[in-house]
């Protein structure tokens, strides 16, 4: 068993009303075969109107997984008898008229970096094989609160960390991405991105240190959201680095990932970092449309701008004209920095606070780590205090010019990942896929950034935007996603498996 260090957090919030189920209830799936593609709010509203049982809903995602997930390998481990029974509890409860909310009895499957009490958590290292937590990450708490169900562990890079190169030589296989099972996910939630992509789970958590949510959010062509620094509660989450990493969901639609931040937002003594700040309804002003807003667009990157594919940069543009056409006004903004320099300090300071989390395993059981994890903790070597201390004022100083742009605006609008999801036959492009972003700005600021699908390019493989709002508010990056996403039909196309 490691002895790497977790977070520390607090109480499950208050469950969501019942309006959250306000949309119309859709209709009975015809068949088994349909569950998966549900989304969770589809499924929360069907549950409720007693036209869907948590039992069915179970038994189709497990049927999934045992159907595809062979290939697309987004699970470490599957807890199907775990989930079976909570199902029948849940199906009790729901007919008995104890509805706890719009997650009761949906599925959900978590990172292996979040702590699940009796259930193995081993974050892909041969160093945690034999890893069994004796209490959950508060993550886990609150969306059991919730009534939603565990499926499993997600696959993940080693530690939840990495250098953004993929060596296959962990214990497990790396997931692939369902849009093309040669194609890689994105890091270092890759089975979170895969496993919604691929429907082996409704929704799913991942975790965020420089874009480790957004990112397998962009290749998979999901909606991925790091919410502001503090907002969900990083208790019982193995660390990566402790003044950047955030927790977030992935999910198919804006709404999913409304429904999950409700559920999983609050302040928790338990984890220092985070908030005390009220969790607002995110439900009330999702659907109120962009008109009246002012939204910044982003597109001069300075000299990173000429990395970014075209397809991506029109997927940006693509974003603009509906939001313009939905009533926004559109400003052309600038970041105080190329998102580069924001890379360069998040590197200095995650190389250092990473070393300090996982120095003893390294220095113990290097061997039993896979290369991209000991190129890491190498580097962290390499960090003086000097470093490390320079690039904390530096992050202040860029924090609060960042904060001053996005405060100007209602919301941001510019690529998060700059490429398409590369083949894993192409190592360069691999790393180059999480090293060349525009997502590292907001780790820095803290600000709630989300990704979400803009499209798809010529071989089919999905293009990404990234949203960012003002400091704790969450509520308008999902009321613009949810504009973009309302008035396109992005969510209609899956990937064939």
């Amino acid at each position: 068993m490691s002895n790497a260090a977790v977070y520390n957090h607090q109480e499950p919030v208050t469950l969501h009303a019942r309006k959250a189920l306000a949309d119309p209830v859709p209709k009975s799936p015809s068949a088994a075969k349909d569950l998966f593609h549900l989304t969770a709010g589809e499924a929360g509203r069907l549950m409720l109107a007693r036209k869907l049982s948590p039992v069915e809903l179970i038994d189709a995602f497990l049927a999934r997984i045992e159907e595809v997930d062979a290939r697309v390998k987004s699970y470490l481990l599957v807890t199907a008898d775990t989930a079976r029974a909570q199902a029948k509890r849940a199906e009790a409860d729901i007919m008995a008229g104890r509805w706890r909310g719009p997650l009761h009895g949906v599925p959900f499957a978590a990172k292996d970096n979040y702590f699940t009490k009796g259930v193995r958590t081993c974050a892909a290292s041969r160093l945690m094989l034999d890893h069994v937590p004796d209490f959950n990450a508060a993550a886990i708490d609150r969306l059991d609160d919730a009534g939603a169900i565990l499926l499993g562990k997600l696959n993940t890079w080693e530690y939840g960390t990495g250098t953004g190169a993929v060596h296959f030589d962990l214990p497990f296989e790396p997931a692939c991405n369902p849009w093309n099972l040669e194609r890689f996910t994105g890091g270092s939630s890759t089975g979170a991105g895969a496993s919604v992509a691929a429907g082996t789970v409704m929704v799913a958590l991942g975790s965020d240190t420089g874009g480790s949510v957004r990112l397998p959010a962009a290749a998979c062509g999901l909606q991925g959201i790091k919410p502001t620094y503090g907002r969900i509660s990083r208790y019982g989450i193995l660390p990566n680095c402790w003044s950047l990493d955030a927790a977030g969901p992935l999910t198919w639609t804006v709404e999913d990932a409304a429904i999950m931040l409700q559920a999983l937002g609050g302040y928790d003594s338990r984890d220092p970092g985070s908030a005390d700040v009220p969790v607002p309804d995110y439900m009330a002003g999702l659907n109120a449309g962009v008109r009246g807003l002012t939204i910044g667009v982003v597109r001069d990157l300075g000299p990173d701008t000429e990395r970014v594919d075209p397809a991506i940069m029109q997927g940006i543009e693509h974003v603009v004209q509906v939001l313009e056409a939905e009533g926004a006004t559109v400003v052309e903004l600038t970041l105080p920095a190329a998102p580069t320099a924001y890379r360069e300090l998040t590197a200095v300071i995650n190389w250092a606070e990473s070393l300090s989390i996982h120095e003893k395993d390294f220095l113990e059981r290097a061997a039993d780590m896979g290369l991209a994890l000991r190129d890491k903790m190498m580097s962290g070597f390499t960090v003086r205090a000097v470093d490390y201390l320079a690039a904390l004022r530096r992050r202040r100083e860029l924090a609060a010019a960042t904060d001053a742009v996005v405060r100007s605006v209602d919301a941001l609008v510019l690529p998060g990942a700059f490429h398409v999801a590369p083949p894993f036959s192409d190592p360069d492009r691999v790393k180059a896929f999480t090293g060349e972003t525009a997502t590292p700005p907001f780790n820095i600021s803290g600000h709630p950034a989300m990704s979400i699908c803009s499209g798809f390019d010529s071989d089919g493989l999905p293009l990404n935007a990234q949203i960012v709002g003002r400091w704790f508010d969450e509520a308008t990056v999902l009321r613009v996603a949810r504009a973009y996403e309302r008035a396109t039909d992005w969510r209609a196309r899956r990937p064939t498996l």
